[in-house]
């Protein structure tokens, strides 16, 4: 009884870390000299939607405890899992969603929300 407890505790702890983790790509690019270099540090996220604002912001539970804020960039593209451009209608309260973005100050900046649910 205590190995299938142990195991079943096991099993939710690795879902629930593994649900909240991200993804990052950095991208430099050399342009003219070699004094003049940009640095673009783009990051996923999954989570479910707890507050969205069409056209302006998207709040997420990433099981991490604390909801993560995000800003809408100027186009944001909305797709399924299989690329396909769907409505921003299509994102919901509770929806779990996957969202592409880049740092910019302070502000998470999003630029695509992928709906997986």
């Amino acid at each position: 009884m205590k190995l299938l407890l142990s195991l079943v505790s096991a099993t939710t702890l690795l879902i629930a870390v593994a649900h909240a983790q991200t993804s990052s790509t950095t991208t430099s690019t050399t342009t003219g000299t070699a004094d003049t270099s940009t640095t673009t540090t783009t990051t996923e996220s999954t989570g479910t939607v707890t507050e969205y604002t069409p056209g302006s912001s998207i709040v997420l539970n990433t099981g991490t405890g604390e909801p993560v804020h995000y800003r809408f960039s100027k186009s944001v593209t909305y797709v399924t899992p299989e690329g396909k451009v769907i409505e921003a209608s299509k994102v919901r309260k509770n929806a779990k969603v996957r969202v592409h973005y880049m740092k910019e100050g302070g502000d998470m900046v999003v630029d695509k929300v992928i709906v997986t649910d």
